[in-house]
């Protein structure tokens, strides 16, 4: 018996069917552009999305949003967004620490179109914890970081980081929620309450 287990182990067999072993997206292609599938889908999670056509329009909303909200600490550690964010002379920029932010400003990884979900790694200067401690997380991304499905996602991550992927990758798929509790929803349980993306033209 063991011998012809054996044998059989030796020998390979073709798979009989090659096109059902997950080859192929399980996904029709989107009839929209991906930047308007990524902002219904997130906007169905209850996320607010933002479109800027270039960084300026993006700071002046950012600048106006913690103005009305009137925020005294916006926490962001991200080299590349620091030093944009210097223009706005906000004054509350990572003065305390993150648990005592009103705000988190990040960027990400990728933002996948298909299910409005924000991925996002360790190896990023955020770290793990940027996007989930404050009440609001505010993630800055770029047209070029739009991608339609996870598997593209993790396409674009695999290439930016050959040979070393980083120790986690996240989605953040809108504010935190649970139905844990008679199965009645809440948000904003585990995470931040809310939750903006600013997409970016560049």
């Amino acid at each position: 018996m063991l011998k012809k287990i054996r044998k059989a182990l030796s020998t390979s067999v073709p798979l009989p069917f090659p096109q059902s072993e997950g080859n192929n997206s399980v996904f029709l292609p989107p009839a929209d552009d991906a930047e308007i599938v990524f902002a219904e889908a997130f906007g169905k999670l209850e996320g607010r999305f933002l479109y800027c056509t270039n960084e300026s329009e993006m700071l002046e909303q950012l600048s106006l949003l913690i103005q009305q909200r009137q925020w005294k600490e916006v926490f962001c550690i991200e080299t590349h967004l620091k030093e944009k964010l210097a223009t706005l002379n906000f004054e509350g920029f990572s003065q305390k620490p993150l648990p005592l932010a009103d705000a988190a400003i990040t960027g990400c990884e990728a933002l996948i179109a298909r299910t409005g979900s924000i991925m996002m790694s360790a190896a990023q200067q955020s770290g793990r914890t940027t996007s989930v401690y404050a009440p609001v997380h505010i993630c800055v991304a770029y047209v070029n970081q739009l991608v339609y499905d996870i598997k593209d996602g993790l396409q674009l991550i695999k290439e930016k980081y050959t040979g070393k992927l980083p120790s986690l990758i996240t989605f953040a798929t809108g504010p935190s929620r649970t139905a844990d509790i008679e199965k009645t929803l809440v948000v904003g349980v585990h995470g931040p309450k809310e939750v903006f993306v600013f997409l970016v033209e560049n």
